[in-house]
C-alpha cells in the first residue's frame, strides 16, 4: 500500500512539472512556483484592441513596466515562454522583454498591420505580413537586390561564422519556418528569399536584437543559436 501511495505521488507531480508549474505544499496550502517551460510559439501578434498597445516588462517574476509598448496588430518573434507564481502565462521577446500571453495571439495573423512600435521597443523588427500589396513587395524586392551590406573586419569575420553554423554558408538552406543563409524567420523575409534581402534582414536583425554580428555570435557561442 505505501509503495503504491508512493508512486501515485510522484505521477501527480511528474504530470504538474510538464505544464511548468510545479505545486508546493506549504503549510496546507498548495503555491505554485514560476517556471520557464518549453516554447510553445515562434511568433505572437499583439490583439489587446482597447488601449491599442501593450505594456513591456523586464521579467516574468516580478514584472516591472519597462516603458516600451507594442502596438496592437503588430507580431514579434518568441523566445522563451513562462507561467509566473500565480500561473500567468508570459512571453519573453528577447533580451527580457516579457509580455503577458492573454494579449496576444499565438501566429502571425494576415490581418496584422505593418504598424510600428514606438521607437523605445524597436529591440527587434515585427514580424512582416506575408499578404501585402504586389506594387509594395516590388518596391522591397528592388530595395533588396541593390543591397550592401557594410559589415567588415571582424563583423563580417562573425557574420561569416555564424551563417557558417546556421546553413553552411547556403542561401537555399531550409528548416521548417527558418530560411536561407542566416536561418531567419520566413516572416521577416516577407516573401523574398534573395540573396540581397538575406542579407539586409539578417543585418538590421543582429543590429536591432544584439548591436553587433560580434555581440551576436558570442550569444550564437553561449546559447547555440542567436
Amino acid at each position: 500500500m505505501k509503495i503504491k501511495s508512493i508512486l501515485v505521488k510522484s505521477i501527480a507531480v511528474a504530470a504538474m512539472s510538464v505544464t511548468g508549474l510545479v505545486v508546493a505544499n506549504n503549510a496546507g496550502s498548495n503555491t505554485a512556483q514560476a517556471a520557464i517551460v518549453q516554447n510553445d510559439a515562434s511568433v505572437v501578434t499583439v490583439n489587446y484592441v482597447s488601449n491599442n498597445s501593450i505594456n513591456v516588462y523586464n521579467n516574468y517574476e516580478n514584472p516591472v513596466a519597462t516603458g516600451q509598448i507594442l502596438a496592437s496588430n503588430t507580431s514579434w518573434k518568441v523566445i522563451k515562454t513562462a507561467y509566473d507564481s500565480k500561473g500567468h502565462k508570459w512571453y519573453d521577446l528577447g533580451k527580457n522583454q516579457w509580455v503577458r500571453a492573454k494579449y496576444v495571439t499565438i501566429g502571425h495573423h494576415a490581418a496584422a498591420t505593418q504598424t510600428q512600435t514606438t521607437a523605445q521597443a524597436s529591440t527587434q523588427a515585427p514580424a512582416q505580413s506575408q499578404t501585402q500589396t504586389q506594387n509594395t513587395q516590388t518596391a522591397s524586392n528592388t530595395s533588396a537586390s541593390s543591397y550592401t551590406s557594410n559589415a567588415s573586419g571582424s563583423e563580417a569575420s562573425a557574420k561569416a561564422w555564424i551563417a557558417n553554423r546556421e546553413s553552411g554558408g547556403s542561401y537555399s538552406a531550409s528548416n521548417g519556418q527558418y530560411v536561407g543563409k542566416y536561418q531567419l524567420s520566413a516572416s521577416y523575409l516577407n516573401g523574398d528569399y534573395s540573396a540581397a534581402n538575406q542579407e539586409r534582414v539578417a543585418d538590421n536583425y543582429v543590429k536591432s536584437r544584439y548591436g553587433s554580428w560580434s555581440a551576436a555570435k558570442s550569444f550564437w557561442q553561449a546559447n547555440g543559436w542567436y
